[in-house]
């Protein structure tokens, strides 16, 4: 795998909110290039966060980083336009969220902004046979969504591996982004699977005894090493 296809994506979940700035700026000097900002609305799962204010402010302040804008919402497309009145750079919806992902991603797009689905750890990697031709990258859930902190789930290596075989046979090119528990070691049998896009947490880059700057470059110094 190439070094530009590892693509680190600390979720901005696990800052704590007297922390937030620090930790952003943190982030930023410890060179991520994207950031992955969860939008919660309290029904698809029982939790509330960010509002979407958070993506222009982070836009506005690094323009040249990647926002990264999880939806799990129960209406994807009511969140659309102030997404891009934002300047959301990148949105994910869960397939199960709707009933029309195809009109979802075709409006993602029309408004300029690349497009992704979101696969929990009880679909089949099938269910997103129908739509990978439309996609730029998918998501794929190593823990049950909705809360940081879970443990990355064992079988979701098979499950990279699964995605990645889908992408092959079709020829494609679109992104596989990895979402929860992350750490060293199964970001490294992730990317050999071939997965690009991390989104990591305490287990890499928050909470760590020598900070979150050293902490993202050590992650991507590891993972280089590791392939």
């Amino acid at each position: 795998m190439k070094a530009s296809r590892i693509i680190n994506a600390p979720s901005l979940a696990n800052l704590g909110f007297f922390d937030f700035g620090r930790g952003v700026e943190e982030l930023v000097e410890g060179g991520v290039p994207w950031f992955h900002i969860d939008v919660a609305d309290g029904h698809y799962v029982p939790n509330l966060f960010f509002p979407i204010r958070v993506v222009g402010e982070l836009k506005q302040r690094y323009p040249a980083i990647e926002t990264d804008v999880h939806l799990m919402v129960s209406d994807p497309m009511s969140y659309l336009p102030l997404l891009q009145a934002n300047r959301a750079d990148w949105v994910s919806f869960h397939v199960d969220a709707t009933n029309f992902s195809r009109r979802v991603l075709a409006a993602i797009h029309d408004m300029g902004m690349k497009a992704g689905v979101v696969i929990n750890p009880s679909q089949p990697i099938g269910v997103v046979e129908p739509l990978v031709r439309f996609v730029d990258y998918v998501v794929l859930m190593t823990v049950e969504p909705g809360y940081a902190g879970q443990r990355f789930m064992a079988d979701s290596l098979h499950r990279v591996s699964r995605l990645a075989a889908l992408r092959e046979e079709c020829g494609l090119d679109f992104l596989i982004s990895i979402d929860g528990g992350v750490d060293t070691p199964n970001a490294i049998e992730c990317a050999r699977r071939g997965a690009e896009v991390y989104v990591t947490g305490i287990y890499t880059v928050f909470r760590q005894q020598d900070g979150i700057a050293e902490a993202c470059r050590r992650f991507r110094r590891t993972l280089e090493a590791g392939l």
